[in-house]
């Protein structure tokens, strides 16, 4: 991942291939996350629509991102340059992505507008030319001569300075709009059950409880971001502040956390109820009726009802 780039310095070369071998490990695991929320929307068509067509994007940005962070290598300088701009742009990208959903959410939960799908191209315009820009900008400080053990590693205070600017910048901004959207998304769907609790309105309460129970994920989303770059924050922050002077234990967790952002967002955005019932689905289609029998029944039978934990996007209801 692209913290993984910038922890070189004065670490040993037994240093270097440890947090190496902790950023293949876990970016793999991310690789293999968002590339099952990948496949899922390209083999099941009931999964195409539009508020799960946005977490497609974020997989797919993951998927990109963990890849690239794979298979950069050092020794060749066209696939240490390949590694160093592909994991910055999608990296990016995929906590864009993570706003357009907050903002699509809001739109249509707390603005009560039906319009979001008409925005599509307006995201991607700002998903991918954001992304583009904050690369761009970031190769400007970078010294491609003094590559090392990493791809994209930042020699001078100016370097740094830009990676901040053109990374942290927007990360940090996308992880407090998107608590603010959520905080405002929630706060109006507690509001409204309880006056549904005091207006004695039975039906209602039964209807808005698949809605409520997806408040318990919504509330952690901005969280996703918060862990897997916490620690990658602190160590930027510190070696601008002290350069030349790395601390090992927050370098495992600045490489660890960070790549495992894909799988975080695959397990929290992807594996919601309407894949899970769509991987039911097909498995009591083809699988035989004996290993059915071994599948938990609330596996099985319990989203049946319920449509995608993202489903408060009324959209194809309401048009």
């Amino acid at each position: 991942m692209a913290a993984a780039v910038a922890v070189a310095g004065v670490l040993t070369a037994h240093d270097r291939r440890i947090l190496t071998a902790v950023n293949v490990g876990a970016s793999s695991l991310s690789f293999v996350g968002s590339g099952f929320i990948v496949l899922c929307y390209v083999l099941f068509k009931e999964l195409r629509k539009f508020s799960f067509k946005l977490v497609f994007y974020l997989a797919l940005s993951d998927m990109l991102c963990s890849l690239f962070s794979i298979v950069g290598d050092p020794s060749k300088g066209f696939f240490c340059y390949a590694e160093g701009y592909s994991t910055h742009f999608f990296c990016v990208a995929s906590f864009l992505w993570t706003t357009t959903i907050a903002f699509t959410l809001h739109r249509t939960v707390v603005k009560h507008k039906t319009d979001v799908e008409d925005l599509e191209a307006m995201f991607h315009l700002y998903v991918w030319g954001t992304s583009l820009v904050m690369t761009v900008i970031r190769s400007f400080g970078n010294d491609h001569r003094h590559l090392s053990s990493w791809c994209w590693t930042q020699t001078g205070r100016t370097g740094k300075a830009i990676h901040l600017v053109t990374f942290y910048m927007p990360l940090w901004g996308a992880i407090l709009y998107n608590g603010y959207t959520y905080f405002q998304v929630i706060r109006m769907l507690n509001n409204a059950t309880r006056m549904a609790v005091g207006m004695s309105d039975r039906a209602y309460q039964l209807d808005a409880r698949p809605d409520m129970k997806a408040l318990n994920r919504w509330g952690y989303y901005p969280l996703i971001l918060i862990g897997s770059w916490t620690f990658g924050t602190i160590n930027r922050i510190h070696d601008f502040i002290e350069p030349g002077h790395k601390i090992l234990w927050l370098s495992f967790l600045d490489v660890g956390t960070a790549a495992l952002m894909g799988l975080f967002n695959s397990i929290a955005y992807g594996l919601n109820s309407s894949v899970r019932r769509a991987i039911c689905e097909r498995l009591d289609l083809f699988w035989p009726e004996k290993l059915r029998r071994w599948l938990p029944n609330n596996l099985k039978y319990r989203n049946q009802q319920q449509e995608s934990e993202l489903v408060l996007l009324r959209i194809d209801e309401q048009r």
